[in-house]
């Protein structure tokens, strides 16, 4: 019995339930493998990739490489994809996301380390490939990443630091691939370490607006471009301005407004630092945000608790799939976004360890869906 499985008896409690979220990932997705925000809602390749994530940790193996085969099949010919799609055509207004074409590697990588299947990166590796390729492509002279380009082909050079920062780790991601079908990228590492330096040292060129969102706050320290010191720092000295103690994470600092996948990125953050009491206790916090069939709530206001929107969306059930994985160790991918798991790995040409394997077991889908 795999350990997805065994959790998932009713003995494991408030654990076991949280694992209804991949339930409902796998109702909404697609037969052709495309997971949207909701069941009638629209589709972008980053969202869509964390929710294939989010079905690898509740065991959903076959399901997770059909979404990133989807993935293989809609990229465009740069390496690419657009920004929103709907029933796999794009949506008028879409735009090339540099951090969306990044985070297939994230996902990829996760679904080795949780599966091992080492077959399956060796068919993804092409897309990869070229979607880094892509990316590095839309680097600054100064190492930040340009954040799209248009559909008529020109670049918008604004820079966003937390995008930017979910880059910096896909690309490590990136590079742990390479080694894994033998192939190296020298300039990958390159790429990263000078995108590390515009984050952690020069964060005046990237996008001052979103410095409301407390996405800026932590996502220096989840990607890990700050760690040590650094990173406590930043946390302890916003915390006050984003968190609620006891209720969640506002998403933007000054509006009301808390959301369940910020605070479950909150918890991953917490413990790739090490902070592992904490980060339980925050995902506590998030318990009784769940809706019957295992999605749960976007967001909610205070002080009145309203629920202000009423799309479930399977990137937040991602989210807390994630979050519950690192710290409970659900699957061997809960160690991706730890600190302590990429100490020193990108400085040497070391092939990554063959995880070990987990059942081929898919669960039934228990929640009232």
């Amino acid at each position: 019995m795999s350990i997805v499985i065994k959790i998932r008896d009713r003995r494991y409690g408030h654990l076991g339930s949280m694992l209804a979220a991949a339930d409902y990932i796998a109702h909404i997705q697609r037969r052709d493998g495309e997971i949207p925000w909701s069941r009638w809602g629209r589709t972008d390749p980053w969202d869509h990739v964390e929710s294939a994530m989010g079905l690898t940790v509740g065991g959903y193996r076959s399901r997770a490489r059909k979404a990133y085969l989807w993935c293989a099949d809609k990229q465009l010919p740069d390496g690419s994809w657009w920004s929103c799609y709907r029933r796999g055509k794009p949506r008028r207004g879409a735009y090339k996301d540099s951090n969306m074409t990044a985070y297939l590697a994230t996902g990829v990588f996760h679904y080795y380390l949780a599966t091992g299947d080492k077959a399956f990166v060796y068919t993804m590796w092409p897309v990869v490939d070229k979607a880094m390729a892509y990316v590095e492509g839309l680097q600054a002279g100064t190492g930040q990443i340009y954040w799209a380009q248009k559909a008529d082909g020109t670049t918008d050079t604004k820079a966003l630091l937390a995008g930017s920062c979910s880059i910096y780790f896909s690309i490590g991601c990136a590079i742990r691939i390479a080694h894994l079908v033998g192939e190296q990228r020298p300039n990958w590492l390159h790429m990263r370490r000078r995108l590390q330096k515009a984050i952690v040292e020069y964060e005046e060129l990237f996008d001052v607006s979103t410095r409301r969102y407390a996405m800026d706050w932590y996502y220096p320290v989840l990607c890990g471009a700050l760690r040590d010191k650094a990173a406590h720092e930043r946390i302890e000295g916003q915390w006050g301005r984003f968190v609620i103690p006891g209720i969640g994470v506002r998403c933007v600092c000054d509006r009301p407004w808390l959301t369940i996948a910020e605070t479950s990125e909150l918890v991953i953050t917490l413990a790739a630092m090490g902070r592992m009491e904490q980060a339980r206790e925050v995902l506590g916090w998030i318990k009784n945000t769940r809706y019957r069939n295992g999605a749960y709530w976007t967001g909610f206001t205070l002080p009145d608790c309203r629920i202000y929107t009423k799309e479930k969306t399977t990137w937040t059930a991602a989210s807390t799939l994630l979050a519950a994985d690192i710290v409970y160790e659900i699957t061997p991918a809960s160690e991706l976004f730890s600190h302590s798991f990429w100490e020193g790995i990108l400085d040497t040409a070391i092939d990554v360890e063959t995880p070990r394997q987990v059942s081929h077991d898919e669960p039934m889908a228990t929640a009232a869906l």
